[in-house]
């Protein structure tokens, strides 16, 4: 069902957004589902969020950042909600950052609580994190807080179930709706502050860029502590009508394909990586009746379209394109308008502006300014907005005229190699061409002579310059391009979210050129 964007349905809370779609399409439609296969109705959610917003609210005080270190589930949906019930502000916490990142997060947010769950801190061996945590924050376990909910908070969910905009705490579309920390691909991860209105926009946009279907099913096995994820994951279906199925980790590569066909999901959320390892393993059923899977956070191979339309038939792969200081979605392409080697077109309500890189021809810095784009960076002295609304992408890109987009690289992976610009993107991507069932990077590196060089880190145990100089010549590549040293290691590290992590591959790398030198 498609409908036009429309900027004022975006000045709501985002608890008065989940009861507007509970009044929309029925408060008993099953709504949330997890592994535990507990599907839960609109006014069963509403419920449990006004119950455990209760006790939450009697250990945290109003507007506070309240950690909460969950895995993709509906504990974690409902513990979102509750704390929106009672205008507390989600602070979501990257269990896979290290313990040095998510301290820092802690103390840059003013968490002074963390939520978690026994059950997540024992199958993940995350007490290690825990123990970091403890001198920066309490730690409250969703299970003792269960067993405290008693009679008189049950009487008051159902009575706030039943009334919930007369028992809900009064917030404003401009206060925050989550905290998150970017990936940190590329650096340390920022603190980005995204108000409820910024979130509820970026639900109305995708839902007036692609007609979404009410009864269809969208299962998201990506982090909520991930843009992607809660926006995608759990806001869309949620706001929209659709039933979301979380499943709690991605890695899970055998388990999840056949969930997909047995959840009968109609839509798939996740990463080019990963999709690819559902595609090798799942059986030519599990996937078959996906009406199509959406990919964003790295870029999509051709060989995972191919993959995807050789075992399953016409699933479109839509790639998408986003940043989590625009809530995250920037651009995506359409089952009925889907281009491959681009990130689609760009949401409705959106405006962009290019500025020339020096070096680089075609295109331009891409600059995005919308409802979508965040109230700005937290910052020790408090909320840095972006300059007059626009946002800095830090992405080289080339738009159509009808606003499709095509990334060039991020300018930060671009080198100066003898004097010329050279996209480590493109680098990349000649590898990925000549060894498609392998993982690659490419960094950049000093060089005394050429200024800088570009260093290949692949699992591809046979890697040798010499095809990748023979596909770069095929295609009319300059051989600038092509990586001359290469690095052989058994598993090229990734973030929790399935991006590259080229912190610790270039790191990987330092280590590598010290040994050899």
């Amino acid at each position: 069902m498609s409908r036009s964007f429309d900027p004022r349905s975006c000045e709501r809370s985002l608890f008065d957004a989940l009861i507007d779609a509970r009044a929309r399409y029925g408060a008993k439609k099953p709504i949330l589902e997890d592994q535990e296969r507990n599907p839960l109705s609109y006014t069963d959610l509403i419920r449990a969020a006004f119950a455990l917003g209760r006790k939450i609210a009697a250990m945290t005080k109003p507007g506070e950042r309240v950690g909460v270190m969950l895995p993709a589930s509906s504990a974690a949906v409902v513990t979102f909600f509750a704390l929106h019930a009672f205008g507390r502000t989600p602070t979501m916490l990257n269990f896979t950052a290290g313990i040095r990142n998510l301290k820092a997060a802690c103390e840059l947010a003013g968490v002074k609580r963390v939520l978690t769950s026994h059950r997540f801190v024992e199958q993940g061996k995350l007490h290690d994190l825990i123990d970091a945590l403890e001198p920066l924050a309490a730690i409250t376990y969703l299970e003792e807080v269960r067993e405290k909910v008693g009679l008189s908070d049950k009487l008051f969910a159902a009575a706030a179930a039943a009334l919930p905009k007369q028992f809900r705490a009064e917030t404003k579309p401009s206060d925050p709706g989550v905290i998150l920390f970017t990936s940190g691909s590329f650096g340390a991860p920022r603190g980005v502050i995204l108000s409820q209105s910024n979130l509820i926009a970026n639900v109305e946009q995708i839902a007036a860029h692609i007609p979404l279907d009410p009864n269809w099913v969208m299962f998201n096995p990506l982090p909520t502590f991930h843009c992607f994820g809660l926006t995608d994951g759990v806001l869309l279906p949620l706001l929209t009508g659709m039933k979301a199925f979380e499943y709690p980790s991605p890695l899970h590569t055998k388990q999840i394909p056949p969930l997909v066909k047995d959840s009968k999901a109609s839509l798939l959320l996740a990463t080019d990586t990963f999709v690819n390892q559902y595609a090798r393993a799942a059986e030519p059923d599990e996937l078959a009746g996906l009406q199509f899977i959406v990919c964003g956070a790295e870029k999509v191979r051709e060989e995972t379209h191919n993959l995807i339309r050789e075992r399953f038939g016409d699933v479109p792969v839509l790639e998408g394109y986003g940043a989590t200081e625009a809530s995250p979605v920037i651009a995506v392409n359409k089952p009925t308008d889907n281009r491959r080697g681009t990130v689609g077109g760009l949401l409705p309500g959106m405006e962009t502006r290019l500025e020339p890189v020096e070096g680089i021809p075609g295109g331009g810095r891409l600059y995005v300014r919308g409802p979508n784009v965040m109230s700005g960076y937290l910052t020790e002295a408090g909320l840095e907005p972006p300059p007059g609304g626009w946002h800095d992408t830090g992405d080289v890109v080339d738009i159509t005229d009808d606003n499709w987009i095509k990334i060039l690289g991020r300018v930060k992976r671009f080198a100066k190699v003898g004097g010329e610009m050279v996209s480590l993107t493109a680098a990349e991507d000649i590898a990925t061409a000549v060894w498609p069932d392998s993982r690659h990077a490419v960094i950049a590196m000093p060089d005394p002579k050429k200024g800088e060089r570009l260093i290949l880190v692949t699992d591809r145990r046979d890697a040798d310059t010499g095809p990748l100089l023979s596909h770069a010549q095929t295609i009319g590549a300059p051989e600038l391009a092509v990586p001359k040293k290469i690095i052989r290691v058994p598993e090229v590290p990734v973030l929790g979210t399935g991006k590259t992590d080229y912190v610790a591959i270039t790191r990987m790398a330092e280590a590598e050129v010290r040994r050899a030198a």
